[in-house]
C-alpha cells in the first residue's frame, strides 16, 4: 500500500500556490468588471464551438473562471488538500502539467457531449417539425428538455392550443416549434467555468497513487481513497446521465478524471521519474 507522510513537505508548494493565486485574481477580476458591465466571460468561459463567443483558447481560460465564491471556495480548497501531497511527490514541473491537461480534457470531453446532446436534440425537433402536436410536444420537452422549462406557461400555452381559445391551430403548430428551438438554442449557449475538471483529475490521482488512504467524508466518516474516487466518479455519471440540466457541467468533471487517469498509466508504464 502506498502510503504519505506530511512530514518534510511544503505545504503550500509553488504549484498550488500559484494556481490558486491566478483563480482568486481571475475571481476577483470577474466580479469587478461585471460591476462595471464587462463580461470577461464573453472572453474566457468555455462557449459551445459552434457559438460566436468560442475561441480555441478557452479550453485553458475556463478553469480559471469561477460562477461564485462557493464555487471557487470548493474547488481551491480541493486542489489544495490533494494537490500539495502529488506536487511534492511529482515535482512542481509535472504536476502543473498534469493540472492542466485534466483541465483541458475535461472541456474537450464536455464539448463532445454537450455537442452530441445538442445534435440529438436538434434531430427531434426537426422531425417533431413535420407534424407539430400538443401531445408530441409535451413529449418532446419532458424527454430533451426536463428542468429546463416552465411546467405552468407550457401547460397553459398547451390547453390554450387544443381549444383554440385565442390561439389557432397553425399559430399553436408554429410556436411549439419555435418553443423548442428555443430551449435549445438557449441550452448551447450557456458557457462552461471553473477548475472543476482538473480537480476531479486530482482527485483520481491521489486515489490511484494512495487507495488506502483514509478521507474523511464531511470531516468525520472515514472512507478509503479509492472507494471515494470511485464513488465521485459514480454519482457524476448518475448525475451527468440524469440530471444533466441542473447547470454543473458532470461530464466535465469525468472527462477531467479520464484524462488524469490515462495520463498516471502512461506514466506508469514508461516509467516516469519526476520532473525537476
Amino acid at each position: 500500500m502506498n502510503q504519505y507522510s506530511p512530514q518534510g513537505f511544503r505545504v503550500l508548494p509553488a504549484g498550488v500556490k500559484n494556481l490558486i493565486i491566478i483563480n482568486v485574481i481571475a475571481y476577483l477580476a470577474t466580479v469587478v468588471m461585471a460591476s462595471r458591465g464587462i463580461q470577461l466571460d464573453h472572453w474566457l468561459a468555455l462557449y459551445p464551438t459552434h457559438g460566436e463567443h468560442f475561441h480555441f483558447w478557452q479550453y485553458l481560460t475556463y478553469q480559471f473562471m469561477h460562477a461564485s465564491f462557493d464555487h471557487i471556495l470548493f474547488n481551491m480548497f480541493a486542489l489544495w488538500m490533494f494537490g500539495y501531497v502529488l506536487e511534492n511527490i511529482w515535482g512542481t514541473r509535472r504536476f502543473l502539467f498534469f493540472y492542466l491537461a485534466c483541465g483541458i480534457g475535461a472541456g474537450l470531453v464536455h464539448t463532445l457531449i454537450t455537442g452530441l446532446g445538442g445534435y440529438m436534440a436538434q434531430e427531434a425537433i426537426n422531425a417533431y417539425a413535420v407534424n407539430p402536436n400538443p401531445d408530441d410536444f409535451i413529449q418532446l420537452l419532458q424527454h430533451r428538455f426536463r428542468n429546463t422549462y416552465n411546467p405552468d406557461a407550457v401547460a397553459t400555452f398547451v390547453d390554450s392550443w387544443r381549444s383554440q381559445s385565442g390561439l389557432s391551430e397553425i399559430q399553436g403548430r408554429e410556436q411549439s416549434v419555435a418553443i423548442a428551438q428555443m430551449l435549445l438554442d438557449n441550452r448551447m449557449g450557456v458557457p462552461t467555468v471553473g477548475a472543476s475538471g482538473a480537480v476531479y483529475g486530482i482527485l483520481l490521482a491521489f486515489g490511484m497513487m494512495f487507495p488506502n488512504e483514509r478521507i474523511y467524508l464531511y470531516f468525520l466518516f472515514p472512507i478509503k481513497a479509492k472507494w471515494f474516487v470511485i464513488g465521485y466518479g459514480l454519482v457524476e455519471l448518475f448525475l451527468g446521465v440524469f440530471h444533466s440540466a441542473d447547470g454543473i457541467a458532470h461530464f466535465a468533471h469525468l472527462g477531467g478524471m479520464i484524462f488524469g487517469f490515462i495520463l498516471i498509466l502512461y506514466w506508469r508504464r514508461h516509467q516516469f521519474n519526476r520532473w525537476n
